[in-house]
């Protein structure tokens, strides 16, 4: 995973003041990073039975999308309020610096569906765990949450230990 974290760059107090950010752009613009990338983030799960790939608003599509692809399933995307044309439902979470909400197309995912969660980054976990319990309000089994960066030192995964989480990278 070394090739890939050299591809990863940090952007210090961005958002806000003290915030370490890390930065997915070098490593989509690459095509061989991002490919393999891709083949980390599912290699675990292709031989889970799965159905569909989620992805959480925005960066999630990027990785989720192709992901999807290559395991030859659909991809179902997570929105931000108002973001859906359809009925939908809907979660809202606490953030480290504030609250947010999620919105899936209310027939995206049933009971017979099995599905990956990928993300770019676990960081408190908050948002993977929403994520998933609205995966979970739909009747869908969720088979594991991948992400390509994980920070360890906020202890996201705890939020998440009912499910097989895998990271490829850890800061």
């Amino acid at each position: 995973m070394d090739q890939l974290e050299a591809h990863i760059r940090t952007i210090p107090d961005f958002p806000k003041p003290g915030i370490q950010f890390k930065d997915i752009t070098p490593l989509v613009k690459n095509p061989v990073m991002l490919r393999l990338a891709v083949h980390q983030l599912i290699h675990p799960f292709v031989d889970q039975k799965l159905t569909a790939v989620v992805g959480m608003e925005a960066r999630g599509f990027i990785f989720g999308s192709l992901a999807a692809w290559e395991l030859g399933v659909g991809f179902v995307p997570l929105r931000k309020p108002g973001k859906l044309p359809y009925d939908v439902q809907s979660i809202s979470y606490d953030l480290e610096y504030g609250s947010a909400q999620l919105e899936v197309h209310i027939d995206a995912l049933g009971k017979n569906d099995r599905v990956l969660l990928i993300d770019d980054l676990i960081a408190t976990g908050g948002t993977a765990a929403a994520s998933c319990e609205l995966i979970e309000k739909l009747g869908a089994e969720i088979a594991g949450c991948s992400f390509v960066i994980e920070l360890d030192f906020l202890n996201g995964r705890d939020k998440l230990s009912k499910y097989w989480v895998h990271s490829l990278i850890h800061y």
